[in-house]
């Protein structure tokens, strides 16, 4: 898709030695498979296409049909949601390859129509919607390198306060709220949870020993079913009443125990410090 990060990405590859081609028309392709594969210097290649070939793009899934009888060949469909699309297109300030008479949005239906069908002969889709350019270009860079580790999923873990809504792209979402609040603790009120003490408090329960390690347990056994089924960004969110305490220490101590378990993983407090 238009402003999924195909340029992040084909420098990505060409990091890892990738001989990498953009917008090389779809009638081209047989012949440079056939000149990679006699050639002792080109070893891997990526190449981008997109809704810019027009309608040659209906000859895309014949083509990669034939190819794959020829070389070993995956497809990796990159995408996002029409409102980070839409907001990328107007930070960029750049038309829609469709034209500029239509409504960018207008646009983005019809590209995601046209491009339905080599969606679906993806081996690998990625959604961008949630990495910074840094993020996707580390994302593609462990998931295409020849040692690529397993654990190719960056973790976001996020603290909020119910007070201010839940945050509307969690996927999963647990409730900490059951745990004693610092809050009603006069030295800890001005705190948040990330300060020792705070920390230290909400620890000394029982169930947050529990909580954390059970929880902790359930991502673990999760996380390789989320690879698997091609998740490349899952977002956790826990939530108290005003985001400062119970949550910011959980959020902190879980993503502590998945780095461990050797994930990427990123932490977000919303709504801490106030």
């Amino acid at each position: 898709m238009s402003g999924s990060g195909k340029a992040s990405v084909l420098k990505a590859f060409e990091d890892l030695g990738y001989y990498c081609v953009d917008n090389l028309p779809v009638q081209l392709i047989p012949e440079f498979a056939e000149l990679a594969m006699q050639s002792s210097e080109i070893r891997r290649t990526a190449l981008v296409v997109d809704v810019r070939e027009g309608s040659r793009l209906d000859k895309l899934p014949a083509i990669l049909k034939s190819i794959r009888r020829m070389i070993p060949t995956k497809v990796v469909f990159l995408e996002a949601s029409d409102a980070v699309l839409l907001r990328r297109f107007s930070e960029t300030r750049r038309p829609h390859p469709l034209g500029t008479d239509a409504p960018v949005k207008a646009s983005l239906k019809a590209e995601r129509r046209h491009l339905g069908s080599i969606r679906r002969l993806a081996d690998f889709v990625i959604d961008t919607s949630k990495f910074n350019v840094h993020e996707l270009r580390a994302h593609i860079n462990e998931r295409f390198h020849e040692k690529s580790p397993e654990k190719t999923i960056l973790v976001s873990c996020v603290s909020f306060g119910f007070r201010q809504g839940v945050p509307e792209d969690s996927d999963l979402v647990f409730d900490v709220r059951f745990l004693p609040n610092p809050h009603f603790v006069p030295q800890f009120r001005g705190l948040t949870g990330r300060h020792p003490q705070v920390a230290k408090y909400i620890r000394s329960f029982p169930q947050t020993q529990e909580f954390i390690s059970r929880i902790s347990d359930l991502l673990v056994y999760l996380l390789p079913h989320y690879i698997h089924e091609g998740k490349s960004y899952l977002t956790i969110a826990f939530g108290c009443t005003g985001g400062q305490h119970r949550s910011v220490m959980i959020a902190e101590e879980v993503s502590r125990r998945l780095r461990r378990g050797g994930y990427r993983v990123k932490v977000v407090h919303r709504d801490s410090p106030k």
